[in-house]
C-alpha cells in the first residue's frame, strides 16, 4: 500500500536541498512532500539544528517542544514508510531522518547544545585543553604528582602511608567535583545571558560585543569542564 500519498503535504520552514522537485521538476516553496508528485524532498544538509527542529537559537529551549517537533517530522520521513518506494525515495527519507536524528540528540543534551551552538556563532565548538586551568594549576599538577606516586606504589608499602596518600586523592576528588559543580551553574548562568541578548538583536548597536563576550566565557568554561572531568576520571580509575 502506498503509505506516503495518506500524508497530506503540510508547510514547513524546513530549507529543500532543491529548489525544484528532483522527481517532477516542479518549483518546491518550502515543502518537504512535492505537491504535485508527492514525492518526498531531501533537506538541505545546510540546515542548522535549530532552523531543521523550528527552534530559536537559544541555549535554554523547552525540551518537550523539542520532542513534539523532532517526532512529527520523524514520522514523515521514517524509512518504513517508504520500503515499497523507489530507491532515491528511500535513500531521501533515510537522509532526512539521519539529519533529524543527530539533530535532536544534539539540542536535546544542554552541553552538546552548547558546544554545537558555539559552532555556529563563534567557529569552533570548543578548544579542549591539554594544560590546567590558570587557576586550578599549581593544584592540578600536586595531585598529578600524588597520582603518579599512588600508581608506584609496591605490595610492601606501609598501608599507614598508602591509607593517608588514598585520603588525600579522596579529598582532591571531593574538590574537583565542587569545582564542577560552580562551573556548570555559571554556564547556565550564561545560558540565560546569551538568551535575553538574543532577544535584543537588533535593538541595540553593542549586542553583538556582548554576546561575544559571553560565548568566549562559555567556550572556557567548557573548554575546563573537559579538562576537568578527564582528570576526575583518571582520580576514579586509579582509585578503583
Amino acid at each position: 500500500m502506498d503509505q506516503t500519498h495518506n500524508i497530506p503535504a503540510r508547510r514547513t520552514e524546513l530549507q529543500m536541498a532543491r529548489s525544484m522537485c528532483w522527481h517532477c521538476q516542479s518549483e518546491v516553496t518550502g515543502e518537504y512532500f512535492c505537491e504535485r508528485c508527492v514525492k518526498v524532498q531531501p533537506v538541505s544538509k545546510e540546515l542548522d539544528y535549530f532552523t531543521c527542529l523550528g527552534l530559536p537559537r537559544l541555549l535554554n529551549i523547552d525540551t518537550e517542544e523539542l520532542e513534539a517537533r523532532f517526532y512529527k517530522l520523524s514520522r514523515a520521513f521514517h524509512p518504513d514508510f517508504f520500503q515499497n518506494k523507489t530507491e532515491a525515495e528511500q535513500s531521501i527519507s533515510l537522509g532526512n531522518s539521519a539529519l533529524l536524528n543527530t539533530a535532536y540528540r544534539t539540542l536535546k543534551d544542554p552541553i552538546q547544545r552548547a558546544e554545537y551552538l558555539l559552532g555556529l556563532e563563534a567557529g569552533a565548538a570548543k578548544d579542549i585543553r591539554t594544560t590546567p586551568p590558570a587557576d586550578l594549576f599549581e593544584e592540578i599538577l600536586a595531585l598529578q604528582e600524588d597520582l603518579e606516586e599512588f600508581r608506584a606504589l609496591t605490595p610492601g608499602r606501609d598501608p599507614g602511608e598508602v591509607d593517608t596518600l588514598r585520603a588525600r586523592l579522596k579529598a582532591d576528588y571531593e574538590s574537583l567535583q565542587q569545582r564542577q559543580h560552580e562551573m556548570e551553574a555559571r554556564l547556565f548562568e550564561l545560558f540565560e545571558a546569551w538568551d535575553t541578548l538574543q532577544a535584543r538583536e537588533g535593538q541595540d548597536a553593542g549586542v553583538r560585543a556582548k554576546k561575544d563576550t559571553v560565548l568566549k566565557e562559555i567556550r572556557d568554561i567548557l573548554s575546563n569542564r573537559t579538562y576537568l572531568r578527564n582528570i576526575v576520571n583518571d582520580l576514579v580509575a586509579t582509585l578503583g
